[in-house]
């Protein structure tokens, strides 16, 4: 009771220092209103009566203890004139008790109290509080924001040992090709779900991790949760989706940015711990068995090439391919798209890089580094330095410089990805071997740049480059889901969703001539298990960027924790679908057994809860749907903050002439004529209003029609190429906005190329 009595009192006392007059007290006759909890709530109840020539508010506070006290419930009465306080049990019925001998009035115990006593009390309260969170603001800024000392030590690399070729099984249950992080995820997932594993890889290298380790690529490219930060989360780790092995591996790493040999160990020891898997590692080649049952194509197992020269092979019950490039799918005769031919771009790829290192990195020139004015710091990542952009290459058509991405490692030195190197074919070695040679010609150039242009740097050595190029893209292979720009942009959510996405859409350039760009950032997204379900072969999966992903929407789900992701839902879902005696299409296509694997994947540590966030701002506006197909056609971009499409800002004819070129140039047979000819008469384009009539006349062009001007809209509504809904959404004829002509740019798309993007 007494702690009961303590917390009304203060709350009273604070009410009573803010609020100024106030009367607190009960009548007999109301009844108590009950809550749950130890604390659970307070209920106020207003009357009025005279006393003395004044009217008086009179309020009940009920509070309703289920702890040490039991049911009971307890009542205070405060009164400003008499400077007392009064206090009266009520038993569960609700009925109030008196105290006979001792009433302030009829039906009121009281007892004297200090109000000024209590106020003191509660102000001291506050300022301890107040001063407590000033420490730990104080604190926080200090060790977390301003500490950028690297207390991890340099690391020695786990020797990797294989599995000797005797002590290699004729059969496993699974196999997994590539050692790349999703692959590493997709063996330890299936070997923790009882099954015999076996994880091998065809390139030479010495450490497990893949881009991580071999190619250089320390800096993690997080998914975080939606919502921000408050006073009361910032101290802790940020929420990361999905969890699961990635979390498992990352709490043992540096941060944001890690050392690659730290990094490589972790993943070793999480491999050579677990039981039921098998290590190959250095194979000279690996094709799938492929088999053709009466029910269809499948995958038995892989044909491997030894270290030795022997061949070998080994059956399999399933397959799950964590190469880059999804080889092993391509050679099962899965069919893919390459690159952005999806979107009508059958040449372009993304730009590929090659990471190099500098050494000399001491603690004052860390700091300094992170003193840049553009320059963002923590312990383990700098990221900045658009200056660096400068950089003249020795070939512009093959490399370019971009802002500098610096990951710092334990023995002194920093890694850096910044180097773009284009016209590289990642599926022909010897494209990929030029292309290495390339960048070690030029790294030491960039490094006598970087130390000229940049204080920071001037005591930098160049310590050399990755082994392995970074590719961003190559094939996207055709599954029974494909994750769309739609699923993206919607924040969608499905059923079947084995792991979440939440990175910006970072669609890099594919040219030296061209810039990248931040299409959106999403919130958070479902990768459905569809995705990683090849067509037209089964016993097989493909996890990691070459998923079943258009390319759009792959500058998302291609980071390495989204693939980690799917790996581990991958290994789980080769033995629910063995228990069930269904093939891995069939498991795909079950709601009862996506939702059982969900629950399996859950219980063993990933975290696969769709968050609670407001829907963007853009879904609700009247050009949505035209948005949509602007940006599935990488015709427009919204940057980080979703809104530099500027939806309501007046377009112009030069802007729509080049979006036109854009789309001419992925459907050039449709679109025969160069559309800058429908503007030649207009002086300065870029700075006048687009009028409805001229964006008409120049799609008319645009596909190889003549007609007036004026006629021009005429003839695109008689077939049937514009919505009437369109047109009658047109706030001003004489001046379109920027969604407006996406909404005549959708309807284009669709009812003349018969493309839709929903």
């Amino acid at each position: 009771m007494l702690c009961d009595c303590f917390l009304v009192l203060v709350a009273c006392s604070a009410r009573r220092y803010f609020s100024g007059n106030w009367l607190y007290g009960l009548s007999s006759r109301q009844r108590v209103i009950g809550g749950l909890g130890d604390f659970a709530g307070v209920y106020r109840y207003g009357h009025t009566f005279g006393c003395d020539s004044l009217i008086f508010r009179i309020q009940l506070i009920v509070l309703y203890s289920n702890g040490i006290l039991g049911k009971a419930n307890h009542c205070f009465l405060f009164t400003k004139y008499r400077k007392t306080a009064a206090y009266s049990q009520i038993y569960p019925g609700g009925r109030l008790l008196c105290c006979p001998g001792i009433f302030a009035r009829k039906d009121v115990f009281s007892i004297n109290i200090n109000r000024k006593r209590l106020q003191r009390l509660a102000i001291i309260g506050f300022i301890i509080f107040l001063l407590a969170v000033i420490w730990t603001g104080v604190w926080y800024w200090k060790k977390v924001r301003h500490d950028f000392n690297n207390p991890n030590p340099k690391q020695s690399l786990l020797n990797v040992e294989s599995v000797s070729v005797s002590n290699l099984a004729d059969h496993y249950d699974v196999i997994v090709t590539g050692t790349d992080p999703e692959g590493i995820a997709a063996a330890l997932s299936a070997a923790r779900n009882g099954q015999t594993v076996l994880l091998a890889d065809d390139r030479d290298r010495t450490m497990l991790g893949g881009l991580m380790t071999e190619g250089g690529l320390n800096t993690i490219d997080f998914n975080y949760a939606p919502g921000k930060k408050t006073l009361f989360n910032f101290l802790g780790k940020p929420d990361i989706l999905n969890k699961g092995i990635f979390q498992e591996w990352y709490s043992q790493v540096e941060g944001t940015s890690f050392d690659v040999v730290s990094a490589a160990n972790a993943f070793y020891r999480m491999v050579n711990r677990q039981q039921g898997l098998d290590l190959l590692m250095n194979v000279q080649s690996m094709k799938p068995i492929v088999k053709q049952p009466p029910s269809g194509k499948v995958v038995a197992g892989i044909s491997f090439v030894l270290a030795d020269g022997n061949q070998r092979e080994i059956g399999a019950k399933a397959v799950i391919d964590a190469t880059q490039d999804a080889d092993i799918a391509a050679a099962a005769g899965v069919p893919y798209t390459m690159g952005r031919e999806d979107i009508g771009d059958r040449k372009s790829l993304m730009v590929a890089t090659l990471v190099f290192k500098l050494n000399g990195i001491t603690q004052e020139v860390w700091e300094e580094m992170g003193r840049h004015h553009d320059a963002r710091i923590d312990r383990m990542s700098i990221w900045g330095y658009h200056e660096a952009r400068e950089y003249k290459p020795t070939d512009p058509a093959k490399v370019k410089m971009r802002s500098l991405n610096i990951g710092r490692q334990n023995d002194g030195s920093v890694l850096i990805n910044s180097m773009q190197l284009f016209d590289i074919n990642p599926l022909d070695p010897e494209s990929v071997r030029r292309g290495i040679e390339i960048g070690q010609q030029e790294a030491p150039l960039i490094v006598e740049f970087l130390k000229k242009r940049f204080p920071a740097f001037k005591n930098v050595t160049y310590g050399g480059t990755a082994s392995e190029l970074y590719i961003r893209e190559s094939r996207h292979i055709k599954g029974e889901y494909r994750l769309t720009l739609a699923d993206v942009m919607e924040n969608r959510d499905h059923p079947d969703a084995i792991a979440y996405g939440s990175y910006a859409i970072d669609i890099q350039s594919t040219s030296s001539g061209q810039i990248g760009t931040i299409l959106m950032n999403p919130e958070q997204y479902g990768i459905p298990f569809g995705s990683l379900v090849p067509l037209e072969v089964d016993r097989l999966l493909v996890v990691g960027r070459s998923a079943s992903f258009d390319t759009l929407p792959h500058g998302s789900a291609r980071v390495i924790p989204v693939g980690m992701a799917t790996g581990e839902a991958a290994g789980a879902a080769i033995k629910l679908a063995e228990e069930n005696h269904i093939s891995l299409r069939e498991l795909s296509r079950s709601d009862r057994l996506m939702k059982e694997l969900r629950a399996r994947l859950t219980k063993q540590g990933m975290d696969l809860s769709m968050k609670h966030f407001n829907s963007p701002p853009y879904m609700t506006h009247k050009a949505y749907k035209g948005l949509l197909a602007a940006a599935s056609l990488n015709l427009t971009s919204g940057s980080y903050s979703n809104k530099e499409w500027d939806l309501d800002g007046a377009s112009n004819p030069q802007r729509f002439v080049n979006m036109m070129r854009q789309i001419r140039s992925k459907h050039p047979e449709q679109f025969p004529v160069d559309p800058v000819e429908a503007i030649r008469g207009i002086d300065e384009p870029r700075n006048q209003p687009l009028t409805l009539h001229e964006a008409a006349y120049i799609i008319f062009h645009a596909t190889g029609h003549t007609a007036p001007e004026n006629k021009a809209l005429d003839e695109l509504h008689k077939l049937g190429w514009v919505e009437e809904k369109t047109l009658e959404k047109i706030d001003n004829p004489d001046s379109l906005t920027n969604g407006e002509v996406f909404m005549l740019v959708r309807d284009l798309i669709d009812y003349y190329l018969n493309i839709r993007y929903k």
